[in-house]
């Protein structure tokens, strides 16, 4: 009889593709992959992710500051990071784009499972952000009226957004996490 795999999933942070790769960008990806390459050495059935994240307002930005259309400057960019991992020999099984169709198609089924089990609610936000940072801040936080990490300029907007009802969650994920 033959014994199953154990499964094992990782996947890098979906870059922000408001700018080329750069050298974090492959530090945490030759990481991803070196886990990757040891658990199938050690008969794991692993399946690696990594991907780009084409939303946001670095990206709008980065694009206007082009000239060109954010769908345009995104699908440059894109092939700039699958560039690089394919020199890098990076053995992902999957490159995902949240432009892509079956991206928007799970994460919207997700979402409604999630919405009908009233495991997520909408709201608002507000706050300080910084688009650089992609980053909210409260009032106190900031310095001299800028974010404390990047001193650059913030401007305060409001959100209107999902969020998830960790409270919940919270016991079991906490019973979860001390005993794995």
């Amino acid at each position: 009889m033959k014994i199953p795999k154990k499964k094992f999933y990782i996947t890098t942070p979906i870059y922000y593709v408001n700018d080329v790769p750069h050298i974090g960008h492959a530090y945490t990806t030759i990481a991803a992959d070196v886990t990757a390459r040891y658990k199938r050495l050690n008969n794991y059935k692993v399946f690696f992710l990594t991907g780009t994240d084409e939303h946001g307002q670095k990206v709008l930005q980065a694009a206007r500051e082009l000239g060109i259309e954010p769908q345009d400057h995104v699908d440059k960019l894109h092939n700039r990071f699958k560039e690089l991992w394919a020199r890098l020999n990076i053995s992902n099984d999957d490159f995902i784009r949240t432009t892509e169709k079956r991206h928007q198609t799970f994460v919207t089924h997700i979402l409604q499972k999630l919405y009908d089990r009233k495991e997520i609610y909408k709201d608002s936000y507000e706050g300080w952000y910084c688009t650089p940072d992609e980053r909210f801040w409260t009032e106190k936080d900031l310095v001299n009226g800028n974010c404390p990490d990047c001193n650059r300029r913030v401007e305060k907007i409001q959100e209107h957004n999902y969020f998830f009802k960790m409270g919940q969650h919270q016991d079991w994920l906490k019973k979860y996490i001390k005993s794995n």
